[in-house]
C-alpha cells in the first residue's frame, strides 16, 4: 500500500524532529486514514522489536545537529564561515526543531544578559596572547 509519507517521515515524527508544519499534517493524516494509522503502529512495533536502521539511529541520536556549544558560538558569531553557514543550513532549511529550541533559549539568555555579563563574555573570548605579552619594546 502506498502513503502519503515515507517511512522516514514517520519515524522523524515519531522523534519529533520534524518541522511544526510537517508534524501537523502527518498528524491530520494519522487521524483520517485508519491504514497509516497501523503502518505507524508497524513501525512502533518495529522499533520496539530492536529492529533499527543506521539512518534511523542517525536520526534518533542527532547525530547531525550541532552542540549547545556550537550553537552559542554562532549566536555570538565566532565561528568559521563553513560551520557558520552548516548551522545556518541546520535552522532555516531543516528547520531542527531540537536545535532551533536550543537557539532560540541561547538568544533569550544572550538578550536578557545584564552588561556585566557582556563584559564577562567579551573577555572570556579575548585572546589571552596580548595579556601574556611584556609591556614595552
Amino acid at each position: 500500500m502506498s502513503f502519503p509519507f515515507t517511512d522516514a517521515e514517520l519515524e522523524a515524527y515519531l522523534d519529533e524532529s520534524l518541522p511544526a508544519p510537517q508534524m501537523a499534517s502527518i498528524e491530520a493524516a494519522l487521524r483520517g486514514d485508519a491504514a497509516l494509522a497501523q503502518h505507524l503502529a508497524e513501525l512502533i512495533a518495529r522499533r520496539d522489536a530492536g529492529v533499527h536502521s543506521l539512518g534511523a539511529i542517525w536520526r534518533r541520536e542527532r547525530l547531525s545537529c550541532p552542540t549547545r556549544e556550537e550553537l552559542g558560538s554562532f549566536l555570538l558569531g565566532v565561528l568559521e564561515p563553513g560551520l557558520a553557514d552548516y548551522i545556518r543550513f541546520h535552522l532555516e532549511q531543516v528547520g531542527c526543531r531540537w536545535c532551533l529550541a536550543n537557539y532560540e533559549d541561547l538568544q533569550r539568555q544572550h538578550t536578557g544578559s545584564t552588561p556585566q555579563d557582556q563584559l564577562r563574555r567579551q573577555k572570556y573570548f579575548q585572546s589571552t596572547a596580548g595579556h601574556l605579552r611584556p609591556s614595552g619594546p
